[in-house]
Parts: C-alpha cells; structure tokens; sequence
C-alpha cells in the first residue's frame, strides 16, 4: 500500500511517501521557525496559511523524488489532532480532497501516536510490548504500549510538557525561538554544581511529572541573580545547565520507574525533546543498569514530520480503518482511547 502522510498540526509543514512494502521511499519537511520567531512563538494565524501555501507544493516534491504520481497512491494520512485547530483544518482538507479526487481511502491519524511509532521507521525497530516516553512542547507522557492502538497511560504532565518549560526558560534567559535547543546549546557552557534545582516530583511514587514550579524556580533564580548585578553570560549558562539537568534526572527517574514498574526491557523516546543530547546520555546510562534498550527515531524524525505520519497511518489503512466522508480535526485527543489496531472503524469508532 503506496501512502502519501501529511503533517500539520503546528508550525511545520510536513509531507512523506510510505510504501508497506519498500519503506519510506521520500520526505520533505518546511519549517515555519523564521517567521514565528520574529513574535517569540507560533501565531496560529499564520501558521495555517503558510500550510496552505506550502502543502500542495511540497506533495508534488515529494512524488517527483519517489518516481511516482497522485495516481499511483493507494490511501491519504493526516494529523487529525491534537494540534492547533486551523492547521488541522489544513491539513485535513487536503488530504480528503486529494483522496475524493482520486477516489481512495483517507485517514486522520493521531499526532502523538506518529511521534510514538516514528522510531518503527528505522533498521532495527522496537519490537512490543515496550514503555515510550513522548516528550515535547505540548506534551509529557510515559505509556505503556502493547501493540498499535493498545495503549496505556502511566503518567503524563499535571501542568506543563518539558519542552514548554524549555522554551519559557529560554525567554526568561533571553533567548530565541525555538528554545530548547538554545537553552541546551547555552547549558554547554555552564559550569556543574554553581545551581541545584529541584526535581519535581521524585520524592514521591507515581509517575506524573510537573514543570510549572521549577519553571518557577528558575524565574526566581534569574531575578535574585540580576538583583545582585551577577546575571552575565556566565551565570546564565549555570542556570541553563541547572535547568536542563533537573529537567533531564527528573525524565530519567520516572522513565526507570515506568520500566521497573510494567517489567518492560525496552524504551521507547519520541518527541521534539528526545533530540535532547544530555537527556540521550541519561537514559541510556539509566537503561544499561537495567539492562535494557532505548530505542529513538532518527533525529530529522524526533520533530513534527510527515514520514510518522504516512507510517501509522499506512499500519491503520492497511487493518480497513478510514474516515468517513466527514475532515476530523481534534485539538484535545487522549491517546489512550484510540481504538486497537485490528478494529474495523470509520472516524474513530468501532464498526
């Protein structure tokens, strides 16, 4: 089954060619990081219009690399949700005209769960059941994943998604959208033991994680730090440094608890801020004392993409789930209550 998966759910238009066959045969991916940065982060407005500029062109880009045309697909995918509602609308619009049009199946797929199977796009795949941390700017979670659609919800943010907390903190510290990977690119010149934070929520059991306090507390830090007229370049790369490892011990711990807790050997890491490299070094540190794996998708993979998107949806397509003639755009979308991957259902719900 030859699927053309597309990806707009935020600031990043994406668009990837996914055969059950031969793989992933072609990909292309516009960032909007430019223009949003000149307001400090994405203005929903102009990102659904820049996804009506570039979809269209960036779908022919794609079929042109594969050596294919609109008339060799077999099924559209796209991001039903969660995600901002008007790129949704987007992307979802034409996904179902392009398939109206060429009178094939069309299929709204969850944004989280691409993020999740991304890594099934490499080499050597996880194999189920594993535990998957998804972890990025509009979410947190640790799930314990026993096939496609068969999902359960272990823990997740009780307020803010780490990346959040990442890009808050690079605007207290002065920095550019996007932040993370500013705030990871400062914290390299930070120097180890001049901040301890605190790690929210590790000195109790459970597996919820919460960045608002330390998010906070870094505030706190910078303010009492520009009050003594010693907040330099120096002493913004410590609390950088601070910052990213007590966001990092704090996502190792509960990641060791989750695979402790389910007996699961292998973890999963998906999302924007799997990119991370300090936290790459802690979990798989971690996971070497359980003698267990990690596993991540492929770095141009780890950020909002189309290939995760064409993949999870050719796996939905291929067991006869489609949508009905209905775009489904869901801006909230629990994970846990998609359906298993062998039911039979239109828009969602079981036939």
């Amino acid at each position: 089954m030859l699927v053309l998966g597309i990806e707009t759910s935020c600031d990043e238009t994406g668009v990837a060619l996914y055969d059950s066959e031969r793989g992933l045969l072609a990909h292309a991916l516009f960032s909007q990081i430019d223009m949003h940065a000149d307001y400090g982060g994405v203005v929903p407005e102009l990102a659904s219009r820049d996804h009506v500029r570039k979809l269209l062109p960036l779908c022919d880009e794609v079929l042109a690399e594969a050596g294919c045309s609109r008339q060799d697909l077999d099924a559209v995918a796209y991001t039903a949700g969660p995600g901002l509602i008007g790129a949704l609308m987007v992307g979802g619009s034409v996904a179902h005209a392009l398939a109206l049009a060429l009178d094939i199946p069309v299929l709204g797929v969850h944004h989280m769960e691409g993020h999740l199977l991304a890594p099934m796009l490499e080499d050597q795949p996880p194999a189920f059941p594993f535990v998957a941390l998804l972890v990025s700017g509009g979410h947190t979670q640790l799930v314990r994943v026993d096939g496609i659609g068969q999902y359960a919800l272990l823990g997740e943010s009780v307020d803010d998604a780490a990346g959040e907390a990442f890009d808050k903190t690079a605007k207290m510290l002065g920095l550019d959208y996007p932040g993370g990977p500013r705030v990871a690119k400062l914290a390299e010149q930070g120097r180890e033991g001049c901040y301890t934070f605190p790690r929210p929520m590790t000195d109790r059991p459970g597996l919820d994680f919460s960045f608002s306090g330390l998010k906070t507390y870094t505030l706190n830090t910078i303010n009492d730090a520009k009050a003594a007229g010693a907040l330099d370049d120096q002493v913004r790369a410590d609390i950088a440094l601070a910052f990213e490892t007590a966001v990092v011990e704090t996502l190792t711990i509960k990641c060791r608890r989750a695979l402790e807790a389910s007996g699961c050997k292998r973890l999963v890491v998906a999302g924007g801020v799997s990119a991370n490299k300090r936290l790459r070094h802690g979990l798989e540190t971690m996971v070497k004392r359980l003698r267990a794996e990690v596993f991540y998708a492929r770095p141009e993979f780890c950020t909002d993409n189309g290939a995760m998107i064409a993949y999870a949806g050719c796996q939905r397509l291929m067991a006869g789930q489609r949508d009905g003639d209905r775009i489904i755009a869901v801006p909230r979308w629990p994970m846990d209550t998609l359906p298993p991957l062998e039911a039979q259902c239109v828009d969602g719900l079981k036939l």
